[in-house]
This record gives structure tokens, C-alpha cells and sequence, in this order.
């Protein structure tokens, strides 16, 4: 997911967006086609892009007033697999590596596997537990020491009752 699409800004099809790539010039330059999700929203084609008080606006191919642009509000943007460019630090990892990883603490003990990331005010991995709800991870190197994209898995090694919660 390079983005979110928030509320209208204007009258004339405007929309904010919230950021989640950090190259926003790039992902979102006029002429950019982004797929979506839900996917029948999509794809969607930007056709311009502008900087209001630190919010990012873009104009969207076939939205054209508030009407429309209401309708594509919570739209998640995403791009082409393909289309990203290689990570060059060995830490950080695209959100599609690590949904579906399984997770397991540092005795090889299952949790569950990695359903999402999410990207509040820390990044979160949502662990969907073996025996049923789900685990939110903050995604730092203390709780989670190794990521095995290879292998499959990721190694948790949570503070005393982080797994209770």
C-alpha cells in the first residue's frame, strides 16, 4: 500500500491522500496508474498532484466533484509488486513479505501467522493467533529479532505479557 485515500478537499473532485511510500513524488506523479482496494474501485489514474499544508492532493481520472470523490474515500492504493524497487537495507521490508509469514517465539513455540502491517503511530504486525483472535507485535528489533523471508517466518521474542493482552 503506497497510500489511502481520505476525505474531499473542494468542490472539484480533490482528494487527500494519507501517505505510505516514501518516495510520494514518484508513486503519485500525474499519469500514474494505481491499483485498488476494493478492487472495483480501481485502477485509478492520477491526473494531478499538489501539496496543500503538508497534505498531499491528488485529482483522479473520472472524479470530477465532491460526489465522486466521497465515493472513493478509504480507497486503498497500492501498486504493482513488480513496480517496487529493491530494498538496499536489509531491516526493512515491504508490507506484502511479511503478510502471510508464520510467527513463532524464540523456542520455536507457533503463535500464529502474520495477517497484516499495520502503520499507526509505530508499525504493527497483526498476528492472527493459532488459537484464535489476534496479537498486535510492535515492529521493532527488540520484540521482533528475526525476519526470515526465506524460511518463512518471523521469531518473537515479546516483553512478559504482551501475549496476554
Amino acid at each position: 500500500m503506497v497510500g489511502r485515500i481520505g476525505r474531499p478537499h473542494g468542490v472539484r473532485g480533490l482528494v487527500t491522500v494519507d501517505v505510505r511510500t516514501d518516495d510520494p513524488d514518484l508513486r503519485f506523479a500525474p499519469g500514474s496508474v494505481l491499483l485498488t482496494d476494493p478492487p472495483q474501485r480501481g485502477p485509478l489514474t492520477v491526473t494531478d498532484k499538489r501539496w496543500h499544508s503538508g497534505t498531499l492532493l491528488l485529482g483522479i481520472e473520472g472524479v470530477h466533484d465532491r460526489e465522486t470523490a466521497e465515493a472513493v474515500r478509504n480507497t486503498q492504493l497500492l501498486v504493482e509488486v513488480a513496480d517496487l524497487p529493491p530494498l538496499e537495507d536489509p531491516d526493512v521490508f515491504y508490507d506484502h513479505q511479511l503478510v502471510g509469514l508464520s510467527a513463532r517465539l524464540t523456542d520455536g513455540t507457533p503463535v500464529g501467522v502474520v495477517t497484516a502491517v499495520r502503520h499507526d503511530a509505530n508499525e504493527l504486525l497483526v498476528v492472527a493467533r493459532e488459537e484464535g483472535g489476534e496479537l498486535l507485535v510492535p515492529f521493532v528489533s527488540a520484540i521482533v529479532p528475526t525476519v526470515d523471508l526465506a524460511g518463512g517466518f518471523v521469531v518473537l521474542d515479546p516483553p512478559e505479557g504482551l501475549l496476554e493482552l
